[in-house]
């Protein structure tokens, strides 16, 4: 978070308000969700579940904010979809419960792309941040000390700081930019590329 707001970072908290812990909770609830989904059913199933993001990103964004989506949007959406489809499989290798908690994450992030677009001013780094701590807190109960063995502990910080760390503050910086179902499209390559 210091490297891209620099030493001003922690103020960001004392400006959440209520739409920015709104974001954070949202997040949250996406994240568990997500987590526990890759438990319980396949990531192939995880991400053809996403790539129905921008139309549930559309629907929000027309529900709450009025936005219509275009034509070329919804085109493709479809594609996207049909894509996914085509390259993870319609196999019935995952299980209801976590295809519901894919389902679940796939509305939460919907949802954060619609809260960006509408509170643009909303500090997104210490939104995020409130996020993870709050993911964090939820799982403790249920954590054990060092549950994975040493050498993966490396990897597990690799994708802290990669995937969900700078990943994430990437798009954060462009999501409220630009419009819901364009900003789920463009995380919609996350299927093609998670079974991978």
């Amino acid at each position: 978070m210091l490297l891209f707001v620099g030493p001003g970072a922690l103020s960001g908290f004392a400006r959440l308000g209520r739409a920015g812990w709104l974001f954070a909770a949202v997040s949250d609830s996406g994240m568990l969700c997500f987590i526990k989904a890759l438990r319980l059913t396949s990531v192939g199933h995880v991400a053809i579940i996403y790539a129905v993001a921008p139309f549930l990103a559309a629907g929000f964004g027309w529900a709450i904010l009025r936005l219509v989506p275009s034509r070329s949007a919804v085109v493709a959406s479809l594609v996207a979809l049909f894509g996914a489809a085509i390259m993870v499989g319609f196999g019935r290798e995952g299980r209801l419960m976590g295809d519901l908690l894919a389902l679940g994450m796939t509305a939460a992030v919907a949802l954060i792309m619609v809260i960006l677009r509408a509170r643009p001013g909303i500090p997104t780094l210490p939104a995020a941040a409130a996020s993870a701590l709050l993911s964090t807190l939820a799982a403790l109960p249920f954590s054990t000390a060092l549950a994975e063995p040493m050498p993966v502990i490396p990897m597990l910080a690799a994708f802290g700081l990669v995937n969900s760390a700078l990943g994430l503050a990437l798009f954060l910086k462009v999501s409220s930019k630009i419009a819901p179902v364009e900003t789920a499209l463009i995380t919609a390559l996350d299927a093609p590329l998670a079974p991978l």
